[in-house]
């Protein structure tokens, strides 16, 4: 790093020695000063009333900046741009100071007026200090072109100047930028990288998931005797959790001398990014030990709190809403809205609504969250109320592209196709809708509604079309009644040059077992064969669905027993498919296995094995299935009821039947509760009399 040569103070900072004078040679009565001149006079004066301007000036320029006032700073910032108030160094404070206050209210439109008056400066234009914070300011507003250019036009550069580009790219998520800049900072100045540029390549490493890169630059902050600081250290641990390498990002948090908030809270981050609940809340407890003396803060919480709501562990949410309490970090917004969420995501939507009715500094965040948490219990009205109230807010708040993605999944039958309309025509006007993940919700939206029609119309109104666009369209196809259609765009989609992924052959797949239909199911199984795409689960689940509905169990159950890993659903549709087909005896063996192999049976299963005792008329096999369903509380599910009365209605136990009948907590005759009383009334006359007695 350059060294700057530090102007020594002025004499007047230094205190002269009095010279010593005895008493009898000092006048009684002091003299009266001779009087100035008018010239001597009118330049004190001046002096005085300069210095009193400067310092009268500068604060002005804070306090406007303090309260936000910029436009009014700056007008007062140019009245004084031809006094000698302008150069002094109250001047290029007071330009500091606004240029800082640009970047952090990112008003860009008032920085580069401050740009302009720097750049017509003579006195300041080639000012290192002004021209970092310049950098630094388009980079806060979201424009680090600006920040090159300005940088690219420099004749002379520093380092402090090479590290605001490098932190503006990384600010801005330009990473390889970002590494581009640092490559030419070590490879062609003779500046060397210091503990304020190690943090931002590290970030841009992280952001690019390269912990390769990672950690050559970890290397090269130890040659240079970095490694020990505090900054590059929580960087450091920052780019491993993003990266995955947690025993790497544990490593550096266990040797690092020196241990501050922010490393403990990275260090947390990184364990819950991937995955690591336990470590996390293991962190977080030894903070409250008090080893270390040091106190949770926001950015703890709001770790801690999507741990809580990703894994519905509500009791641990109530204990960190109690800590927050604790500390008075309950009333800050970013809590507050991590709380609700938790809340919300753990079920419990009156303390979500109780916490978001008292907050009274919402932002749009706090309405996406409380509008998402409505929206995936699928409360249609209670979402369409909360958007409505939201629009009517007196803060104005406005709904932006999540708040769409969030009430979107609420719009699932065709009573909310006139309200998905609204909405569409809402993203129309606010340009919302040109957004790939916006467009892409609104087909699956249009599709679930049953408009296949509007769901192609925005499909077609997508400019450039992912593979993520065509899955929306040719998946909305599939799962809602015209599998002709969803081949056919899956056979545009291949003319266009895309290829598909994992969820566009599950769609495609789910309409060959609508359409049983074999051929073309058999080359999309050759396609995955080919791609290396049979250990998707989900794509297994969808080719065993194919075959099974194309009849055709012996080629089901080839791919059922080559599959290494099967998972509850797989054992499901196996034993589904030998019950619909007429095979209850294989069902029933299959049923064995799964509970050998120690595969806990869910409601699904339990049914397809009721539904084979009754085809058998097995009612030995049928009473031990039952006794199985009670220990596991399946019996409490209405279609586990409806299939074990059918069970014993066809076995001709009517009575037991009728018993279960009685038992049932809900009775839903639509459900299929009186199929099986249905199916024996041809045997018996008269049975359906005593369900209704």
């Amino acid at each position: 790093m350059a060294s700057v040569a530090v102007a020594p103070p002025p004499l007047s900072c230094h205190s002269l020695p009095t010279p010593k004078v005895k008493h009898f040679l000092r006048p009684i009565f002091p003299q009266k000063p001779k009087p100035l001149s008018s010239l001597s006079a009118a330049q004190t004066t001046t002096h005085h009333h300069h210095q009193t301007d400067s310092l009268t000036f500068l604060q002005d320029v804070n306090n406007l900046c303090d309260a936000g006032n910029l436009s009014e700073a700056l007008t007062l910032l140019q009245a004084h741009s031809h006094d000698a108030v302008s150069s002094s160094q109250q001047g290029k404070d007071a330009m500091g100071t606004l240029l800082q206050a640009c970047g952090r209210l990112k008003d860009v439109e008032t920085g580069r007026k401050v740009h302009n008056l720097v750049s017509a400066s003579t006195v300041f234009s080639s000012d290192f200090v002004l021209n970092t914070r310049i950098i630094t300011m388009y980079a806060m507003c979201g424009s680090p072109l600006d920040s090159r250019s300005v940088f690219d036009g420099l004749k002379r550069k520093n380092l402090f100047q090479w590290n605001a580009l490098v932190s503006g790219y990384a600010r801005n998520e330009l990473f390889v930028d970002a590494i581009d800049v640092f490559v030419e900072l070590i490879s062609v100045t003779e500046f060397k990288p210091d503990n304020f540029t190690f943090p931002c390549v590290f970030k841009a490493c992280g952001g690019i998931s390269d912990v390769g890169l990672g950690q050559v630059v970890h290397g090269m902050a130890v040659k240079m005797g970095l490694i020990s600081d505090v900054f590059v250290g929580n960087a450091l641990i920052a780019m491993y959790g993003k990266c995955g390498s947690v025993d790497d990002a544990a490593k550096v948090f266990e040797i690092m001398p020196e241990k501050n908030l922010v490393s403990w809270n990275s260090m947390i981050c990184g364990f819950s990014e991937n995955g690591l609940d336990h470590e996390s809340y293991s962190l977080l407890g030894k903070i409250l030990e008090g080893e270390e003396a040091l106190v949770p803060d926001v950015a703890t919480l709001v770790t801690v709190l999507p741990l809580c709501a990703g894994n519905g562990e509500v009791n641990m949410g109530m204990m960190i809403h109690s800590l927050a309490v604790k500390l008075g970090l309950n009333q800050e917004l970013m809590v507050n809205n991590a709380l609700a969420d938790m809340y919300l995501k753990c079920g419990y939507s009156v303390e979500a609504q109780v916490l978001f009715d008292k907050n009274d500094k919402k932002n749009v965040v706090s309405w996406n969250s409380v509008i998402g948490g409505f929206s995936r219990e699928g409360d249609v009205c209670g979402t369409f109320d909360l958007l409505r109230k939201m629009q009517m807010e007196e803060e104005k708040v406005k709904a932006n592209e999540v708040t769409i993605l969030n009430v979107l999944p609420a719009c699932l039958e065709e009573s909310e196709l006139l309200s998905l309309k609204e909405l569409h025509a809402y993203s129309f006007r606010h340009w919302f809708i040109y957004d790939e993940l916006v467009a892409n919700a609104f087909v699956a939206a249009y599709t679930k509604c049953g408009s296949l029609n509007s769901a192609e119309l925005v499909f077609h109104g997508i400019e450039t079309k992912t593979v993520g666009s065509w899955n929306a369209v040719i998946g909305g196809c599939a799962q809602n009644g015209d599998p002709y259609k969803a081949l056919d765009l899956y056979l545009q989609m291949k003319y266009s040059g895309l290829d598909p992924d994992e969820f566009s052959i599950g769609s495609l797949l789910l309409a060959c077992a609508h359409l049983k239909h074999l051929q073309h199911g058999r080359e999309i199984h050759g396609f995955v064969l080919r791609n290396g795409l049979e250990m998707d689960s989900f794509i297994g689940i969808s080719l065993l669905s194919v075959y099974i509905h194309c009849g055709k169990l012996s080629s089901a159950r080839i791919l059922f027993d080559r599959t290494e890993s099967k998972i509850s659903v797989s054992w499901n549709a196996m034993i589904a498919g030998y019950t619909q087909v007429g095979l209850p005896d294989k069902a029933l063996d299959l049923f064995r296995q799964m509970l050998s192999d120690e595969i806990l049976p869910c409601e699904i299963a339990t049914m397809s094995m009721f539904g084979a005792c009754s085809q058998l008329s097995a009612l030995r096999s049928g009473k031990e299935l039952h006794c199985f369903a009670l220990k596991a509380r399946l019996t409490e599910d209405l279609f586990v009821g409806c299939s074990l009365i059918d069970m014993y209605a066809k076995s001709g136990c009517i009575e037991q039947s009728h018993r279960v009948f009685d038992r049932l907590t809900k009775k839903d005759v639509e459900a299929g509760v009186n199929n099986g009383a249905l199916d024996a009334e041809e045997k018996k006359p008269g049975i359906i009399s005593a369900y209704f007695e």
